[in-house]
């Protein structure tokens, strides 16, 4: 308890002007670009040391030899923050803004507190229309996946991937009042296995049946097990269909490390207890080679192998990939949590379901603002 205590500072606003204790997160919001554009209103500019920058926004901010070149100046950091927010890329985003040079063009890092993040957050991975206690059940596994990798990654540039990755957050903009009370119900509580915050993994739907986490990456978590899911069904993801040709699949297998030339022929592997695939067997020219299905349902692509729960049929030049679910499958079903909110389950009933073991707790922080 005291390590979650002294690990969760929240970050709501305070009733009657009373003074909290915040603590922040750093997520990745773009990597890898050579150029972004700012914009917004009382934006204040600040180089590496602190020194204001006169800048005439909007203006592209470029990565250079010498750093960031913004307005005719170059920095070797460009700090960014705002009374409201500052737009990067056409999106509106709280907190501070940084931009950094990497080997590879910039990197722009978003430094805000983890409930404000959070309101961002929710109409990013659900919908704010879903049944409240979906959307509390959402908000509290979404800030233990926050504080569990701001540990993890403690001393990095950043905590969090904006993206799949991580968690998807396109800032403020689609913030409302339904994803506020989400967060504001739930300040501050976590999930926590032995006192500390679980690996909080979640997914779209499960198609029936969640996955165990070592079935995908390979190490086990007590939290983390099967649970038989009848809740999702009614998702129209909960069905899907995918037709690739073999020259096709042939050359993503290729890019994705996997040779397999003139690939003819597609067969289902071993299944594992969850019913998922665990491999499959590819036959090319030269034999046959046998990849799992998370490798496989990576490298052909998330949203086309939506799944590892499929059957496959070859016919002529093509196979046709047939399954259920969405995702990892490993954690919450965020359509079977939705259907169970509507059913009336509470959102503690909910998260006790798909995280058997798990105990819900709140800082101490979290207790004060609450009242």
């Amino acid at each position: 308890m005291v390590a979650i205590a002294a690990l969760l500072v929240l970050l709501v606003a305070p009733a009657c002007g009373a003074s909290v204790r915040q603590e922040n997160v750093r997520v990745a919001l773009v990597k890898g670009v050579e150029s972004i554009r700012i914009d917004g209103d009382g934006v204040l500019a600040t180089d590496e040391g602190g020194t204001p920058l006169r800048l005439a926004l909007p203006l592209p901010a470029k990565r250079v030899r010498e750093g960031v070149s913004i307005g005719g100046k170059t920095v070797r950091r460009l700090v960014l923050a705002s009374p409201g927010a500052v737009q990067v890329n056409g999106k509106r985003y709280r907190g501070t803004i940084e931009v950094l040079p990497q080997d590879k063009g910039l990197l722009v890092v978003d430094e805000l507190p983890i409930e404000e993040y959070l309101v961002g957050l929710i109409n990013c991975e659900i919908s704010s229309l879903w049944p409240m206690e979906a959307i509390k059940a959402q908000a509290v596994v979404a800030r233990t996946y926050a504080v569990y990798q701001k540990r993890v990654r403690a001393g990095a540039l950043y905590h969090l991937e904006s993206s799949v990755l991580d968690q998807v957050y396109d800032g403020c903009d689609i913030e409302d009042s339904r994803a506020a009370r989400g967060v504001k119900e739930t300040a501050g509580e976590v999930l926590t296995y032995g006192g500390q915050p679980i690996q909080a993994f979640y997914h779209s739907n499960c198609g029936g049946r969640t996955e165990v986490a070592e079935n995908v990456w390979g190490f086990r978590l007590p939290y983390l097990r099967s649970v038989e899911c009848a809740y999702c069904a009614a998702n129209p993801s909960a069905r899907w269909e995918q037709t690739l040709s073999l020259k096709k699949l042939e050359s993503l297998l290729k890019g994705g490390g996997v040779s397999v030339p003139g690939l003819r022929d597609i067969r289902e592997g071993k299944r594992n207890e969850s019913g998922r695939l665990a491999d499959l067997i590819l036959v090319s020219s030269r034999g046959t080679t046998t990849v799992s299905a998370v490798t496989f349902r990576k490298i052909v692509g998330y949203t086309v192998v939506k799944s590892t729960n499929f059957q496959v049929k070859v016919a002529d030049d093509g196979v046709t990939l047939t399954g259920v679910g969405y995702g990892h499958g490993v954690g919450l079903c965020q359509w079977g949590a939705k259907q169970r909110a509507a059913d009336g389950f509470s959102y503690r009933e909910i998260l006790n379901y798909y995280y058997p073991g798990a105990v819900l707790e709140r800082s101490a922080a979290g207790r004060d603002d609450a009242r």
